[in-house]
């Protein structure tokens, strides 16, 4: 599968889970911390499943907004995707992701907003790439 690039970023991690992590445009930099339950002290900053979920619930809100664009039912101003993303050790060996994507879209009808969520599942770039890897639960609220 080939992909038309309209835009590359770029970010360098340094110290692992907990260390430092900043996008080389500078827009981004942030203090890495591992969570208490991951073995870690926890404490100010962030990890990378935090910074997966915040993008993954604005990039699905975009996608959304795609498949508005294409005729689908308008995304309402107050639609919000909290992403809830899990990590532990598989029993395939290793460790995986488990994602649920709580969708709200205040004054559509179930069925329009069920629908909508669907086919923007399909052409999400965050979907697309853990569609077949990673168990991704989707749910209207």
């Amino acid at each position: 599968m080939s992909v038309n690039v309209l835009y590359k970023t770029s970010a360098k991690a340094t110290g692992g889970r907990d260390g430092h992590a900043a996008t080389l445009d500078g827009a981004l930099d942030v203090k890495l911390t591992t969570p208490k339950e991951l073995g870690g002290g926890g404490g100010a900053g962030n990890n990378p499943e935090q910074l997966f979920a915040a993008g993954y619930a604005a990039c699905f809100i975009g996608a959304m907004k795609f498949v508005a664009s294409q005729g689908g039912p308008k995304v309402p101003a107050d639609a919000s995707v909290t992403s809830t993303v899990g990590i532990g050790p598989r029993s395939e060996g290793g460790f995986g992701l488990d994602i649920d994507l709580e969708v709200s879209l205040p004054g559509l009808a179930r069925a329009d907003a069920e629908a909508l969520v669907a086919k923007a599942h399909q052409v999400c770039p965050y979907s697309n790439a853990t569609r077949g890897n990673v168990d991704v639960r989707l749910t209207v609220v």
